[in-house]
This record gives structure tokens, sequence and C-alpha cells, in this order.
């Protein structure tokens, strides 16, 4: 199992955050995620785009399967 889930599993640093989400309550809920964790997601999430020569992936916070520590 493990060599599989290496095949299928991603990891990266996180480099920026957005300010959260909105519950439709009307509740704020901050993002959990924070600049500098190395988290775990799925290798197909998220989607690339390349900035000022630089390639970065964007992936949705329930994306992120784990932060690693």
């Amino acid at each position: 199992a493990t060599a599989q889930m290496g095949r299928r599993l991603a990891w990266g640093e996180v480099v920026a955050v957005g300010p959260g989400r909105i519950t439709d309550k009307g509740v704020k809920v901050d993002m959990e995620v924070r600049v500098g964790d190395r988290v775990l997601y799925g290798k197909y999430s998220g989607t690339e785009v390349k900035i000022d020569g630089q390639e970065y992936l964007i992936v949705k916070e329930s994306e992120v399967l784990a932060i690693l520590v």
C-alpha cells in the first residue's frame, strides 16, 4: 500500500493562503493551513499556474489531506 500511496499523493509547502471562507450562516472560518506548512494532497488536486516564470499549484483547503509536522 505504501508504494501505491506514493504514486497517488504529493506534498508541497504553502507559500500563501486566502482569508478563509464564509459559511452558509455568514460566519467567517479562518484557514487551518499557514504559510510555511508542508501539506499532503492528492496527486491530481489543484490548478497549476505560472506567475513571473515561477510555477505554483493552487489547492483548495478541502483538498489538503494532512499538514506534515
